[in-house]
């Protein structure tokens, strides 16, 4: 890789650390400004940082790499990741932003389940507060995986190097600035894989000679690759929908519907935020079939097809152009590390050290404890990651899958359900998250096979942890006092004519 990559590199790295030090010097002094960016989020750095977190380098690598294999067919997952976000932004963005805060003003998703139910057990800070540590732990040292990976193909440098200075640059901005650090680095990085997408996919059907060569030569190579129903069944169709379900559980995303200045700003936040995500998933699919055409005219060596932006960023670009593209991909794995980082942090402090440690510990405390948590998690991670060849990756999409159905009928049915218990959350969340552990790791199957390879295993766990919130809750007695009083405030402001 020529000098220019490396001089454009450079620069996002510079970039990136200069907003860590302009959040540090203006949204730090307390904890809330450091774990949730004091509810100041103006909507477009809102909506880009929830989009640039959630799609991580699954949007640059594994989705261009799916469709060239595979065709249209692979659009499904897309298809379900963007209904689902759009129910995100539908259903839970107003209602958690104005519970969040009417619930005795809420930092973290485990405080808010544990004030929006008054559990004075702690019981659902614990057990979510868990849940969230380990898994994105999991998740962030697959990110580095990725990160490493990165540096080792494109530019040959050592694996561990490249997930040291992955990990590295991430945790600087992080630990820094925390939450506007996070979000405003979010932004430039949506902003750049905005244009990425856009760009190299234009250019690579360029290349070929156009929209209807492009078609012919996926055609000569198997015309079922253009079919978006070729080899698709109904169960096939649902698991990869399924994904979108996955949205409503995932605390880094969500917790950017609780920073947004107001929830007045929510529907900008959602026009923002959908439209970057329609742009930027089409130019996904476009870069894996213009990616296949072109290769396929060219002879380009295309050995491993997750690869194939990364080899069209090299082949048609400028050095210096062919380093902004590199760094979408770095900016698509870092947004989504850094969120996670910042999550777990979030909850090891506000949800174990304020709550069972130090519970009058000052301000200034508790956001050094929260700086001291990140790089933890960051140490943690690492060294998971460290083997270039270890499985944590797979446990992406279990995680994903994990999220959603723990968390994702509680964030539901909580914020519209008045009727819900505390009993009601609890055995929502250890259904779900009991459903797909059993779904991914039971061998109950003919040859030891996985339920998991039937349906993907947010599937059930959705639905039961759905029911189990349903039926306890209905065994016990409504909520009272402060927690229906709460509820009533939310759908009274939701209700209310805009000013």
């Amino acid at each position: 890789m020529e000098i220019g990559a490396f001089i454009s590199l450079g620069l996002y790295f510079v970039v990136m650390l200069g907003i860590g030090l302009y959040a540090y010097r203006e949204s730090t002094s307390d904890v809330s400004g450091y774990i949730l960016g004091g509810r100041r989020l103006g909507p477009a750095v809102a909506s880009l940082s929830a989009g640039a977190s959630d799609m991580s380098g699954w949007m640059l690598l594994g989705l261009p790499g799916a469709m060239y294999l595979s065709g249209l067919s692979s659009a499904w997952i897309a298809i379900g990741l963007f209904i689902g976000a759009l129910a995100n932004y539908l259903i839970v963005a107003p209602r958690l932003r104005l519970h969040t805060q009417l619930a005795r003003d809420a930092l973290t998703i485990p405080d808010y389940f544990d004030k929006r139910f008054l559990d004075r057990t702690r019981l659902l800070r614990i057990i979510s507060s868990v849940v969230i540590v380990i898994f994105f732990t999991l998740y962030t040292s697959s990110g580095l995986v990725a990160g490493g990976k990165l540096f080792e193909s494109a530019f040959g440098l050592d694996y561990g190097w490249g997930l040291m200075i992955t990990a590295g640059v991430v945790m600087a901005y992080t630990l820094l600035g925390g939450f506007m650090a996070v979000s405003l680095t979010d932004f430039v990085q949506g902003c750049i894989m905005f244009v990425a997408l856009v760009l190299v996919p234009i250019v690579a059907l360029t290349q070929v000679g156009g929209v209807a060569e492009t078609a012919s030569a996926i055609r000569s190579i198997d015309p079922g690759l253009l079919n978006l129903f070729e080899g698709a069944t109904v169960i096939s169709v649902v698991s990869a929908m399924a994904w979108g379900l996955g949205y409503f559980g995932q605390p880094h995303i969500i917790v950017r519907f609780m920073a947004v200045r107001s929830v007045r700003d929510v529907p900008m936040m959602r026009n923002i935020g959908m439209s970057w995500m329609l742009v930027t998933l089409i130019g996904a699919l476009g870069t894996g079939l213009a990616g296949l055409a072109y290769a396929s005219r060219t002879g380009l060596e295309v050995s491993d097809p997750e690869t194939i932006f990364i080899l069209l960023s090299d082949v048609l670009f400028n050095p210096l152009v062919t380093g902004f593209l590199l760094a979408a991909i770095l900016a698509a794995i870092m947004s989504t590390i850094s969120s996670q980082l910042l999550v777990s942090s979030s909850s090891l402090t506000e949800d174990f050290y304020a709550v069972f440690l130090r519970k009058d510990a000052p301000q200034k405390e508790l956001v050094m404890v929260g700086r001291i948590t990140v790089l933890a998690v960051a140490v943690a991670a690492g060294v998971l990651a460290w083997n270039p060849q270890n499985s944590v990756l797979d446990l992406v999409s279990q995680a994903w899958a994990g999220f959603g159905a723990a968390f994702g009928p509680l964030v539901i049915l909580s914020l519209t359900w008045k009727r819900m218990t505390r009993n009601g959350a609890l055995a929502g969340m250890i259904v779900g998250a009991a459903t797909v552990l059993f779904w991914t790791y039971a061998p109950v199957l003919a040859d030891g096979a996985k339920l998991g390879s039937v349906i993907y295993e947010i599937v059930p766990g959705f639905i039961l942890s759905f029911l189990a919130i349903v039926v306890v809750s209905l065994m016990g007695k409504a909520p009272t006092g402060e927690v229906a009083e709460t509820f009533d405030a939310v759908q009274a402001q939701l209700k209310a004519p805009k000013a």
